[in-house]
């Protein structure tokens, strides 16, 4: 079971169909069930009982999880897999002392692998879609995976299976949940190229 945690100012309908659904559909579509729940109502081990988590994305000017970054100090020593998406790249990035800076990029961009990982497509370049206003200075000893002309795009974790991509996955690039799912219950990366069109499955 995987967790898809919204991060959205307020548990909406209308944030949940944007930056939730997508990411569910394409988790369904991968064969994964999934469960729903506002970041306000996490439990203090929101990992217990699920095998992944998902940080999903906000709107653009939707920054009211940065004045709550405590709620996610249990990512510090996350005991399953997370994915963050944009604005979970940010908490991600902050909980573990990195830094956000202003860069604002609303669109397709460029972006451009830097090194082999288990997430990104096997490509040395793709496009995406992005929708943020802040990009993030990685904490110490992380790896960047993945840069656009502007920022950062992709982040790893040294040691253990934390993944942040800044640009929205689930928009464009199915492929990259595919493969953490994949990383997630089979410890390899997956094969498919797309999955945010599938249909919705699991529980919202």
């Amino acid at each position: 079971m995987i967790l898809l945690a919204g991060l959205g100012f307020r548990d909406a309908a209308l944030l949940r169909s944007e930056f939730v659904r997508p990411v569910a559909r394409v988790a369904g579509h991968w064969g994964a069930e999934w469960s729903y729940c506002h970041y306000s109502r996490l439990p203090d081990d929101p990992a217990d009982g699920y095998d992944a988590v998902i940080l999903c994305g906000t709107a653009l000017k939707d920054t009211g999880y940065l004045r709550e970054i405590g709620r996610f100090s249990w990512l510090i020593e996350a005991p399953v897999p997370v994915l963050g998406i944009c604005a979970g790249m940010q908490v991600l990035s902050l909980v573990h002392g990195g830094t956000l800076r202003p860069a604002c990029e609303i669109g397709m961009v460029d972006v451009r692998v830097l090194c082999p990982n288990p997430v990104l497509p096997a490509l040395p370049s793709f496009q995406a879609y992005a929708l943020h206003r802040y990009s993030c200075d990685p904490p110490p000893g992380w790896t960047t995976l993945a840069v656009s002309e502007t920022c950062v795009q992709a982040v790893s974790h040294p040691h253990l299976p934390l993944f942040g991509v800044l640009f929205h996955p689930e928009v464009r690039n199915g492929v990259v949940i595919e493969r953490f799912l994949s990383l997630v219950y089979h410890g390899k990366e997956g094969e498919g190229e797309e999955g945010q069109d599938a249909p919705p499955s699991g529980h919202g």
